[in-house]
């Protein structure tokens, strides 16, 4: 469910040193995806594995495999492959990643991450945090999972989005695209994440008994 964004701005993230000239688009709870402080390993490989364009929920197939068309017919960029560099600077800057305004202590924190379906890159991975960039013609983005700690000692996940978009073509693509993701896409695949993160702690309960 979207929540405020003040929920995520509040939080002591690593991810505010990094994105001050970014603007946070919206934040996502998901409360069922919720375990130890172990488990957010979990919930990164839940991400990286994810598959939109493969969705069980119709309407978000659809309009995965319709911006997939668009990104052929107007060079935009996929957003159903594995990521391939762009060579696009961030909007502003002369950066093409976020790489370099890691601090010492995230570099390569990530290196081992990968994204089977979707074009992101990783950036850095700590105990309670993730975060991945993307780029393409119309938006450089970054996409940020956290494990936060509620009653009882347990975490639950929570993505935040970040976007920095490329002119006025970025500024139209974000507000065109605003509905179908508050609407359609993103409680679709919260409702699949939170499907598959039940599936996965049975198989795992049985193959324990």
């Amino acid at each position: 469910m979207r929540i405020s964004r003040a929920e995520h701005l509040n939080r002591a993230w690593r991810i505010h040193e990094l994105l001050s000239d970014f603007t946070l688009e919206d934040v996502w709870a998901q409360p069922e995806i919720s375990g130890p402080a172990a488990d957010f390993e979990r919930v990164v490989r839940l991400a990286t594995a994810s598959n939109p364009a493969k969705s069980p929920h119709g309407p978000t197939r659809f309009l995965w495999q319709v911006r997939d068309l668009l990104g052929r017919w107007f060079d935009l960029g996929g957003i159903s492959a594995p990521h391939e560099p762009a060579g696009l600077a961030i909007p502003g800057t002369a950066e093409r990643t976020l790489a370099g305004r890691l601090p010492w202590d995230l570099i390569g924190t990530a290196d081992g991450v990968r994204f089977e379906h979707l074009p992101f890159v990783p950036l850095y991975l700590t105990a309670d945090e993730f975060a991945a960039e993307i780029s393409n013609k119309t938006v450089h983005g970054v996409m940020h999972l956290g494990w936060v700690p509620r009653a009882g000692g347990s975490f639950h996940a929570q993505m935040a989005v970040y976007v920095k978009p490329r002119g006025l073509l970025g500024d139209a693509y974000m507000a065109f695209i605003r509905p179908f993701r508050y609407l359609i896409v993103y409680p679709a695949l919260e409702r699949q994440s939170a499907k598959t993160w039940r599936r996965d702690l049975l198989a795992e309960a049985r193959e324990d008994e």
